[in-house]
């Protein structure tokens, strides 16, 4: 309720929190929808590269045709929006340098776009809700750090699990209880092979891209998303791409805790994720208050000693203008990178890769991702998912092996490997070595 009179206190005011959105597609089109029925916000400009989506997105959120304007001058679309008219453009770097947009929500999935649209942004002392969480697992941290030097925010997403997760953690540690897991459902059945072609027609049903199904039934996504997650919050996964066993509400406190106490977990302090509770999120905590502990066991949360709190809905997009207004109007963080990142989103071979043969894009027929420790992926030089996109390859990698550094000629001149190799010496400079 609060949020609610905030916004209605804003709007009162004469004020619009003005939203500049990159990228339309499906999280993007739902998002914009979702503010036009809302009170004090409003997307002001949108970017995308497919010819007409900026428009047809203003026609899905009811705008009259004749209130928008389609340019890729970035003067006239600074004065069409003064002029209370929404802009569609082609050219991304155009929506943070429009004065009358406060916040720029990068919505593309792609990591290089991502690295570039968040950086400009904060160039540009704008606000960054980061959707692209591909982005954030890679370089989260570095442009968590120079937004607050530009004295704005940098933030996940609520809606999204790394940011609906994150809300049950807080919850949690806020009350003083131990938390032993979190993590998130898995909706797609796990097929390290499914690519856009493979999956195309179960995409076209699901009206959906072939390129975001793959990324969702190859384990991409949750990879990274779990990966932004335990950077929040300072948690690893247990091994490699995690257990990923089956799970359900009500025996998550049975699964996600340690095998001396009959889970699947080695220690402590990790994310999970698993098939049977999507879309649901949730974490695993614990107590050694006696008293604490029976008041849960009477309050229906389990026997003891490890207790589950889940909710079983995320509302992706739809949920993110909670994050939006929080930023904008109270300078409040969802979710983001504040500690030295933990772990890591590597990639792996979806087929035989031959030498000189091209990365493609997340989501695609060559790569797929796994999350690592960081402590491990560093040692074993293994490459961050993030900068595979365009990388060549060297030598042959078989089909399911980790791909290295030593693999490939990573492309360097992009703006998220100049960002990576800038918070690797960011992270050594503060540890000193």
């Amino acid at each position: 309720m609060e949020l609610i009179k905030s916004l209605r206190d804003y709007a009162r005011q004469g004020k619009t929190i003005r939203v500049g959105l990159v990228g339309a597609g499906q999280m993007g089109e739902g998002l914009a929808c979702q503010m036009e029925l809302m009170t004090g916000m409003r997307t002001v400009a949108i970017a995308d590269v497919v010819p007409n989506r900026p428009q047809a997105v203003f026609q899905s959120m009811g705008i009259d045709p004749k209130k928008t304007i389609l340019t890729d001058d970035l003067e006239k679309a600074r004065q069409a929006v003064r002029d209370g008219y929404r802009v569609g453009t082609s050219q991304a770097n155009i929506v943070s340098r429009i004065a009358d947009v406060d916040i720029v929500v990068e919505a593309t999935g792609i990591p290089e776009i991502g690295a570039q649209v968040a950086f400009e942004a904060i160039l540009n002392k704008k606000h960054v809700l980061q959707m692209n969480v591909e982005t954030d697992a890679t370089v989260g941290y570095i442009l968590r750090k120079m937004a607050q030097a530009a004295g704005v925010v940098y933030t996940l997403t609520a809606g999204d699990e790394p940011g609906t997760t994150m809300e049950l953690y807080d919850f949690a540690v806020g009350l003083g209880f131990e938390v032993v897991s979190a993590g998130k459902g898995k909706n797609n059945v796990l097929d390290r092979t499914g690519n856009p072609e493979n999956l195309a027609e179960k995409a076209k049903a699901q009206q959906m891209s072939p390129k975001m199904l793959a990324s969702f039934v190859d384990g991409t996504k949750t990879m990274v998303e779990m990966t932004s997650l335990g950077n929040a919050i300072g948690f690893v996964p247990d091994v490699r791409g995690m257990h990923g066993p089956e799970a359900h509400a009500k025996n998550l406190q049975e699964v996600f805790i340690p095998k001396s106490q009959g889970g699947v977990l080695s220690k402590k302090g990790v994310v999970e994720y698993c098939r049977g509770i999507a879309p649901g999120v949730f974490v695993v905590f614990t107590t050694d208050h006696p008293k604490l502990a029976r008041d849960l066991t009477y309050l229906s949360m389990g026997k003891g000693p490890y207790f589950a709190l889940y909710r079983p809905y995320h509302l992706t997009s739809l949920e993110t203008p909670v994050s939006i207004a929080r930023a904008v109007l109270n300078n409040e963080t969802t979710i983001a990178t504040d500690r030295h990142p933990v772990c890591e989103t590597v990639a792996y071979s979806k087929k035989a890769l031959k030498a000189g043969e091209k990365i493609d894009s997340l989501g695609g027929f060559t790569v797929y991702g796994m999350i690592e420790a960081k402590t491990i992926s560093d040692k074993e030089q293994l490459l961050p998912l993030g900068l595979a996109p365009g990388a060549v390859l060297k030598r042959d990698v078989p089909i399911g092996h980790p791909v290295t550094f030593a693999d490939v000629e990573v492309d360097t001149s992009t703006t998220i490997y100049h960002l990576w190799t800038l918070q690797n010496a960011t992270i050594a400079r503060e540890l000193g070595a």
